[in-house]
């Protein structure tokens, strides 16, 4: 079984704007992964919240789904229960609903990595206590 990345709204939005902090981590790592990267629906709201605030078109991100990049692999709807625990267990971080999915997301699969600028996610755990492997910058620059 192959690894399964989950793309978060910091490398996505650092991968498409060219003067963003870490564009040039974003676009060679994306370079070595094999899409498609797994997200949901809030991140791609983060992002293209985020684009627009910096005066960028979102249609680049939106083509990144036209394109098998990305596939939007969750459904709130059916995992609620799940969302909501979550969010209740990791309140004091806070923990943001795109989190939430993600955290879901790599719940839901075997060997999951979170492709991510967001430091909480080295607090995050999946299924109650395993630590859930990310890929991110080395260097403590980065901006949540």
């Amino acid at each position: 079984m192959r690894e399964v990345v989950i793309a978060d709204t910091g490398p996505l939005v650092a991968f498409l704007v060219r003067q963003a902090q870490h564009h040039r981590w974003a676009c060679e790592t994306m370079a070595t992964l094999r899409p498609p990267l797994l997200t949901c629906e809030p991140v791609l709201a983060e992002a293209a919240h985020i684009l627009r605030r910096h005066g960028c078109d979102t249609d680049p991100l939106l083509a990144l789904i036209e394109r098998g990049v990305l596939n939007i692999a969750f459904s709130i709807e059916t995992e609620l229960a799940p969302l909501r625990q979550l969010m209740r267990r990791y309140r004091d971080q806070p923990m943001s609903l795109a989190d939430a999915c993600l955290v879901r997301l790599a719940e839901l699969h075997d060997k999951p990595r979170v492709w991510t600028l967001d430091s909480d996610f080295r607090v995050y755990r999946r299924l109650g206590r395993l630590v859930i492997p990310i890929l991110m910058p080395d260097d403590e620059s980065r901006k949540k």
